[in-house]
């Protein structure tokens, strides 16, 4: 199961989820991501710090929430990844496709910036 947490800060809507991302509970997340830019999030930051896993359908959703981010004053990065996490990302090059930052707000600083 993984618990989604969502809030704004700083002008940038913030995705929290907790608990490993896999083909169970990947459209969990898909949905919350889906709700914050449908209700109009054109900064978004999927905070990973509460994620020890995450599969290739949880990469899917990341990479699409990516894809609808792609306007002018868009943008779209992930903060704070655990380190399976991390290596997963780099091991797909998801790392180079994706915004990474090291913390949230490392994270909220960068897209505030674009």
């Amino acid at each position: 199961m993984v618990e989604i947490e969502r809030y704004h800060e700083a002008g940038v809507e913030v995705i929290a989820p907790s608990g490993r991302i896999d083909t169970t509970t990947a459209p969990t997340l898909e949905t919350a991501i889906g709700a914050a830019i449908d209700g109009g999030a054109r900064r978004l930051l999927v905070d990973l710090a509460g994620v020890p896993y995450i599969s290739s359908g949880g990469l899917r959703v990341l990479l699409a929430a990516a894809r609808r981010l792609r306007e002018p004053g868009d943008a779209f990065a992930l903060a704070a990844l655990a380190p399976e996490v991390e290596r997963v990302m780099r091991l797909t090059g998801f790392s180079t496709i994706l915004s990474c930052h090291a913390t949230r707000d490392e994270g909220i600083a960068a897209l505030r910036e674009d």
